[in-house]
């Protein structure tokens, strides 16, 4: 199984584009993360673990002990948690724009773009979008869950270089060329502590997962899925 995990205020339709492009590698699911989407939120806040925790319920349920993930920005997070902690689970991982460099000064610029007052001011398009996507919690608490995600990560990074050191599947940390909000040195710095660690960079391609060429990427995860080390341990 390929297993789709989505961003930080993102949902499992943002893959809407994506799916049919990847359906040929074989069962192709993509997961609302709790409080995402249309999923209810659970009675706790957004960590990391919790939904990794998801990830753990959802491949049980479907009776997949193994599975190969792609995770865009948070959901690739994810992915390396999980591979970190449930490594039996995890055949390999793909991530697209993940921030795997975090500090207390990193995580208050982000929560600084989380107010729900201010976006609903000066981008009310953006606002009605989230509004439109996040049924389950609501647009407004899925922000500020949100943003104490953030100050727990910048707080206390799960994802330090000896957790990355220990994680023992295939992993390809992908960057776009234009992207404003994960720096290619951070991506390469985790890779370099991955053992089985690659690296690529999208040209053309800034953060936000609209604006990612589908097909290039598509393309991506095929050829990383397809190559030796890889499908040996799927």
């Amino acid at each position: 199984m390929l297993l789709l995990l989505h961003g930080a205020l993102g949902a499992r339709s943002q893959f809407d584009a994506l799916l049919p492009l990847v359906a040929h590698l074989g069962p192709v699911v993509a997961l609302d993360l709790e409080g995402h989407g249309a999923r209810p939120p659970a009675d706790r806040p957004f960590r990391i673990e919790h939904f990794a925790e998801n990830v753990r319920e959802l491949l049980a349920a479907e009776g997949v002990e193994r599975a190969a993930i792609f995770g865009y920005s948070m959901g690739g997070y994810v992915a390396l948690h999980l591979a970190a902690t449930h490594p039996a689970l995890v055949s390999a991982v793909f991530t697209l724009g993940t921030k795997l460099a975090w500090s207390p000064e990193t995580a208050a610029r982000e929560v600084a773009q989380l107010d729900p007052a201010t976006i609903a001011a000066r981008v009310p398009r953006f606002a009605q979008a989230l509004a439109a996507r996040h049924t389950g919690a609501g647009w407004e608490r899925v922000l500020r869950e949100t943003a104490g995600l953030l100050r727990e990560l910048g707080d206390r990074p799960p994802l330090t270089a000896d957790v990355l050191a220990g994680i023992a599947c295939p992993v390809r940390l992908a960057v776009g060329d234009r992207d404003a909000t994960v720096t290619l040195e951070e991506t390469r710095d985790a890779m370099r502590a991955l053992p089985r660690g690659s690296l690529e960079v999208l040209p053309g391609t800034p953060h936000p997962f609209e604006r990612v060429p589908s097909g290039r990427l598509a393309w991506s995860i095929g050829e990383f899925l397809g190559t030796e080390d890889v499908a040996r341990r799927t």
